[in-house]
């Protein structure tokens, strides 16, 4: 059961990190991405305040298992962790983190903006 929620949650997390990313553009998933992006800032900037800032639960659900696995390769970004298991690259840390949060801040404009302008100029 272990090695199924390993993979179920790098396949379901990395799946949410590409429609956070990439939802906006298509109008089916629009009002979704807009949620799971206000979602995902509550969690890195409310929750964060207490667990620290970034603070993911599919994250920290995720480590759990892998601990429980015996697998201690965890990184402290998911997304530096995801880097470096796909690609080999092991980039620097903070990088990977700046990077995480001006493309989330650019995901969630394109959100906004594409889901205020439907709704301003009536087009559904």
């Amino acid at each position: 059961m272990l090695k199924f929620l390993d993979i179920f949650f790098f396949v379901f997390h990395t799946a949410l990190i590409i429609f956070n990313i990439a939802g906006w553009a298509f109008r089916k998933t629009r009002r979704w991405n807009l949620v799971t992006l206000v979602l995902t800032g509550l969690s890195w900037f409310a929750l964060g305040a207490w667990y620290g800032w970034g603070y993911c639960p599919f994250t920290d659900w995720h480590w759990d298992v892998r601990r429980e696995l015996g697998v201690h390769d965890m990184s402290h970004s998911y997304n530096h962790f995801l880097i470096l298991k796909l690609t080999g690259l092991d980039l620097d840390v903070k990088l990977v983190d700046y990077t995480t949060v001006i493309v989330f801040f650019a995901s969630l404009a394109a959100s906004v903006y594409v889901n205020t302008r439907r709704k301003a100029s009536g087009r559904v």
